[in-house]
């Protein structure tokens, strides 16, 4: 976001959908990860996933059940592309060659990372990881990327749900908001690119389109006719691994806050909790989001720094962007009372060790609701009373 928040800009963020090729590649490593996970809760998984036309290939280092072989990994993936509603020429949950690369841990890793005598459990690698949260949204999220979020989820149920038979899996969304002294107030434009059957025109798509855009933004926010782009390419017929290749990985972005705050570098999917590119990152936006929702600030960022092996963070850097109640070095100091930073601290006192992953791969991993079984506990406001008490 630009640094003065004061001025009057237009923000822009992207989303893709479960269906784009990168997304299937985060959705087949987070499904492992999952079934690592339930198998034994101190599972460690580094699980990369590449996918082109009906062909898909994992790669990475592992230590679990040795139940988690390669027949189950590859039946894993085939479940993971079917969930997701690729049953294409080019893609197809049953025809496509999986193969499997995956491996054993290194013992050198395991050393530095693993609790021994007195030393306890360590970074498994050295990193910045940063959190965010602000007032745009009820969940505390920048405006942009929630809605670009929300129009893709939308076309998503409305596909899976059979309400709309002619959307492909494969989708992007971007949406340019208008900053009034800091405050989003409408779309200037839209861009929205779905897979879609050869039965329909781009026509027709837009018009399908165009409903699931207007009941997501609030009222009054729908961009000029002339800037609502769908399918500006034109026909989007092929798509998905069969019209471009995928990583796991490669839209962090998408994952995080749109653009509007820093990013660590670090991608999360494919990741067990004791990586902490993941787990600290869901801890930076817990402790975000517990100081906005407490009203410390209208906007928050939290950067932590890890060495490999060790199990202290390095640095707790705290910014209230001029926002602030507080004394950013006091609460710095409150945010490291409140929460044990340690891989194993946030690890168990999010609960991060449960099967919970695969349903962060698509449409964001913050910004979302808490679930029963513990699905996106970074989300809790739970430390509220706590920060409030402290100041």
């Amino acid at each position: 976001m630009p640094s003065e928040w004061k001025n009057d800009f237009v923000f822009t963020s992207e989303s893709v959908s479960e269906g784009h090729p990168d997304k299937v590649c985060d959705r087949i490593s987070d499904a492992i990860v999952d079934a690592f996970l339930t198998e034994d809760p101190t599972s460690r998984v580094a699980v990369e996933t590449l996918c082109t036309t009906n062909f898909v290939v994992l790669a990475g280092e592992v230590r679990g059940p040795e139940s988690l072989g390669h027949d189950r990994l590859r039946q894993i993936a085939r479940q993971a592309i079917k969930e997701i509603g690729y049953e294409q020429h080019g893609f197809h949950w049953k025809d496509a060659e999986i193969t499997s690369h995956v491996h054993s841990q290194s013992s050198d890793i395991a050393l530095g990372v693993d609790a021994s005598g007195n030393k306890d459990e360590g970074a498994g690698d050295q990193g910045i990881m940063f959190g965010f949260a602000c007032r745009e949204t009820d969940v505390l999220m920048p405006a942009p990327i929630y809605y670009s979020h929300s129009i893709l989820k939308s076309l998503a149920e409305a596909r899976h749900s059979g309400a709309e038979p002619h959307l492909g899996p494969d989708a992007k969304s971007q949406v340019s908001l208008r900053y009034v002294n800091g405050k989003p107030v409408g779309a200037t434009a839209i861009v929205v690119s779905s897979q879609h059957s050869h039965q329909v025109s781009v026509d027709e798509v837009r018009e399908i389109v165009r409903p699931h855009v207007i009941n997501t933004l609030p009222e009054g926010w729908m961009c000029p006719e002339e800037n609502f782009y769908v399918n500006p390419t034109g026909r989007f017929v092929i798509g998905g691994p069969d019209g471009d290749a995928g990583l796991t990985g490669r839209k962090i972005i998408v994952d995080t806050y749109g653009g509007a705050a820093p990013h660590g570098g670090g991608a999360f999917s494919g990741k067990d909790p004791t990586k902490v590119d993941r787990s600290a990152a869901y801890a930076a936006r817990y402790l975000a989001k517990n100081v906005v929702a407490a009203e410390l600030a209208e906007r928050c960022t939290i950067q932590l720094s890890y060495a490999i092996g060790v199990s202290h963070p390095l640095s707790v850097y705290v910014d209230l962007h001029g926002t602030g109640q507080v004394d950013e070095e006091k609460l710095s100091q409150v945010l490291r009372e409140l929460m044990d930073l340690s891989p194993r601290g946030m690890r168990e006192h999010m609960q991060l060790n449960r099967p919970i992953y695969a349903r962060t791969a698509a449409y964001g991993h913050f910004g979302r609701t808490p679930e029963p079984d513990g699905g996106f506990s970074w989300e809790r406001t739970d430390l509220v009373d706590g920060l409030k008490s402290a100041f």
